[in-house]
């Protein structure tokens, strides 16, 4: 491509010592560049005066095409510009349900602010899922969430800690545990329950399994809405991640669990191990991490 924007400037300026001057080279590498270039070709493409060159019927074939590869490679390198300083290009992130109540959103809403020009889109799913749309090109980011004793391929995926996200108990305000400063799930044993399962091994819930007790499970729900919804009304009571309860309804208490009894989710980032990230993923980051931040200070076992 050097060959050819020497070929370029030569034609426009018609002279190899104008076209040296513009260049930053002398004449005599202008002449050697232009005579490897007419080998290549197997052709002249200036004709040799004593004022100057002018272009041969060679040389005039070739300068649009010149000047058209020229300007393709010049409008790559603006591209590939943008997309290295943030005024273009995508951002595709996944995260589970309750890392999109507040954190994620959070997160995107200063990224976009800083990178106005980049295409944000976000995808929701189980971590599993996450992962599998992440190793499958379909998201750039995962932002997934493990307990110790499950943790994810880390021969595969770049696993970066983001935040302890530990479990809260929510109840009406008028419930007689609600003024507690924390409680243990024991004290809880004779509550009914929401939960997004009757099997409570599948859900936080199991957690009550561990500390002795089956919880008497009597709503089934999904979602974090209703459940909360059902909390309110007086239906029963429910755990929920802290990440969630950042976004919870205001009329319901929140109160944390003794640390024994507290399951602490894992919330880590993830990309693919070995690739190299895209600029809007490293530059996503450190929005996610001052986003975790007020999680980070809220757990129950958080120094000051």
């Amino acid at each position: 491509m050097a060959w050819l924007e020497v070929f370029r400037t030569a034609a426009r300026l018609g002279s190899f010592t104008a076209a040296g001057e513009r260049l930053g080279f002398t004449q005599s590498a202008i002449s050697r560049q232009i005579s490897t270039l007419e080998g290549e070709f197997g052709a002249p493409l200036f004709d040799r005066l004593a004022r100057g060159v002018r272009l041969t019927e060679h040389g005039r074939a070739l300068l649009p095409h010149a000047e058209a590869l020229l300007d393709r490679l010049d409008g790559t390198r603006r591209e590939l510009s943008a997309l290295t300083e943030l005024s273009l290009g995508r951002l595709r992130v996944g995260a589970f349900d309750s890392a999109n109540a507040a954190l994620v959103p959070a997160a995107l809403a200063a990224f976009r602010t800083a990178h106005p020009g980049v295409g944000i889109s976000l995808t929701e799913g189980l971590s599993a899922e996450l992962l599998d749309r992440l190793r499958d090109g379909a998201i750039d980011l995962a932002v997934v969430a493990a307990y110790p004793e499950h943790l994810y391929d880390t021969e595969l995926f770049e696993l970066r800690p983001l935040v302890e996200d530990p479990v809260l108990v929510a109840l009406r305000p008028d419930h007689p545990l609600a003024e507690r400063s924390s409680l243990r799930l024991a004290d809880l044993a004779e509550e009914h329950w929401i939960a997004a399962s009757r099997h409570p091994e599948s859900t936080l819930l199991a957690a009550c399994v561990r500390s002795g007790f089956r919880p008497r499970i009597e709503y089934e729900v999904a979602g974090w809405t209703a459940k909360l919804g059902l909390v309110a009304a007086g239906f029963g009571v429910t755990l929920i991640p802290a990440l969630a309860a950042r976004a919870a309804r205001p009329d319901l208490a929140l109160v944390p669990l003794h640390p024994e009894d507290t399951p602490v989710r894992l919330v880590r980032t993830a990309t693919l191990r070995g690739r190299t990230a895209p600029p809007a993923v490293t530059a996503f980051l450190p929005h996610l991490s001052t986003a975790a931040a007020p999680a980070e200070r809220a757990r129950p076992d958080a120094r000051p």
